[in-house]
């Protein structure tokens, strides 16, 4: 059984730090492994669609995209867990979409944020793969969402009208 872990909350220190890069030597090594895998129990166990580890008090460039119909997010689309190490957008489409955002680090609070409909992120799997692939819509905006808390940025510093 893994472990569900504290998440961090609004006003904590680690949520305003840029994360440092996963780095070479720390590919498929136990630790990244068990981290990502108490991250993907504690955002389960929280109802989440995605989770940053700055969230659970690790400062690296991890995150998990994870989308799934859920109480949170009723029509979510259903997608197979994104573990992504030191993700990087590299391509955001001009077109915009408007949609609800919550957080695990900011509860009871949802608002209207503006993401791109289109994205394509590159990034490292656990064992170091490097994979280039494309999102859109809600999983776009989940990713987006959470390649912000790798930089410091929670999305109540990005909600709109």
């Amino acid at each position: 059984m893994t472990t569900v872990l504290a998440v961090a909350q609004q006003g904590e220190a680690i949520l305003h730090l840029m994360a440092v890069a996963v780095s070479e030597a720390e590919f498929n090594c136990p630790w990244l492994i068990e981290l990502t895998q108490a991250m993907h129990a504690t955002m389960l166990a929280r109802s989440g669609v995605g989770i940053a580890a700055p969230q659970i008090y690790v400062s690296k460039r991890v995150i998990i995209v994870a989308s799934r119909p859920n109480l949170r997010y009723p029509d979510a689309p259903e997608m197979d867990a994104v573990v992504m190490v030191n993700p990087e957008i590299v391509y955001q489409s001009e077109q915009t979409l408007q949609g609800e955002e919550g957080c695990l680090s900011v509860p009871d609070t949802r608002g209207q944020v503006r993401r791109a409909a289109h994205i394509r992120v590159r990034y490292r799997t656990v064992q170091g793969e490097q994979i280039e692939t494309e999102f859109s819509g809600f999983p776009a905006r989940i990713v987006q969402h959470e390649v912000d808390h790798l930089n410091g940025v929670l999305f109540v510093e990005r909600l709109t009208d």
